[in-house]
């Protein structure tokens, strides 16, 4: 294995940043143990000079929300001449756009719930769908912003102005029909899906505190599932990866209602940028096929400098 120079960009100022910079010290230590010449750099608005004055082999991009998962990074870095992991600019602008992710795989057969965009002021007037039903920013990760809208619930209704929730964020929302049943979660390394977890959160339901918080949520890997629905996550979420020309990894969030068997299953989202952390969803995943944390960071550079994704 060839050493190389590799720039490990994290933090950012995204609501994700906390979560980013944990994932980049993994990686970054993780390449060190590999014998690689890594260079933290933490992203502001001067990351450009920051990454032409390491002149690095390959950026390691572990920023998650914008502008690291958006398109942002990705033209830049393209600009600048420089190799960098995951997805690029098309593919980044995409799927980090919950509307745009929709046009692009439901025509191809994948399964998503239906809904539209509402502007938050007609919230305060009536329900833009019949109740239960979720909330969410079209371009955020990680669950942030999203709210579930029921009958009992103590946002009102119609939804007060005054109620804590993301329309006091955003101007305009996804309104989803809400799929009453279990999280699971499936990654893509390359041209492989890695696995299915499901995702048991202790209280409420996995939203951004939940999913990084220690003792939050349970993991179940594998999911205890049906052959035929572990199949159809697997399935669905390299697709997904293709159709939207992911590289790296990627991770499938998907609802399933086990009551429907697996016309009861639903994609939710594709993250192009998944995180890192000790936590996070992918390097479990890996590690239960065996790949250690130093070999999934090796596996996504590999890709990155053109090399085959294996092994």
């Amino acid at each position: 294995m060839k050493a190389l120079h590799v720039a490990v960009l994290m933090g950012g100022w995204s609501a994700e940043r906390e979560v980013s910079l944990m994932s980049g010290a993994g990686i970054a230590e993780a390449l060190e143990s590999l014998g690689h010449k890594v260079t933290r750099i933490d992203m502001d608005r001067d990351v450009a000079l920051k990454i032409a004055e390491a002149r690095p082999d390959v950026v390691f991009n572990a920023l998650h929300g914008t502008p690291g998962e958006d398109g942002t990074v990705q033209g830049m870095l393209d600009l600048m001449g420089v190799r960098y992991t995951h997805s690029g600019l098309v593919t980044s602008v995409i799927a980090i756009d919950k509307q745009l992710t929709k046009q692009a795989l439901v025509p191809h057969g994948i399964p998503m719930p239906g809904g539209r965009m509402v502007k938050t002021e007609e919230l305060h007037r009536a329900d833009p769908l019949p109740r239960p039903y979720v909330l969410k920013p079209v371009n955020e990760g990680s669950s942030v912003g999203v709210a579930i809208v029921t009958q009992e619930g103590n946002y009102g209704n119609p939804i007060s102005a005054d109620a804590m929730g993301p329309w006091q964020e955003f101007d305009e929302l996804l309104a989803e029909p809400f799929i009453r049943g279990r999280e699971l979660t499936t990654a893509v390394l390359g041209d492989e899906a890695l696995g299915v977890t499901e995702l048991k959160p202790k209280s409420g339901f996995y939203d951004y505190d939940a999913k990084y918080t220690d003792g939050l949520t349970e993991h179940v890997c594998p999911a205890e599932i049906p052959d035929d629905i572990a199949d159809a996550c697997r399935r669905i979420a390299l697709e997904a990866h293709r159709l939207l020309g992911c590289k790296g990894t990627s991770r499938s969030d998907f609802r399933w209602d086990d009551s429907q068997g697996v016309e009861g299953l639903f994609l939710l989202e594709v993250n192009t940028q998944p995180g890192m952390t000790p936590l996070s969803l992918v390097p479990e995943q890996a590690r239960h096929l065996g790949i250690s944390y130093p070999q999934l960071c090796q596996r996504i550079v590999d890709e990155a400098m053109g090399e085959a994704c294996t092994g």
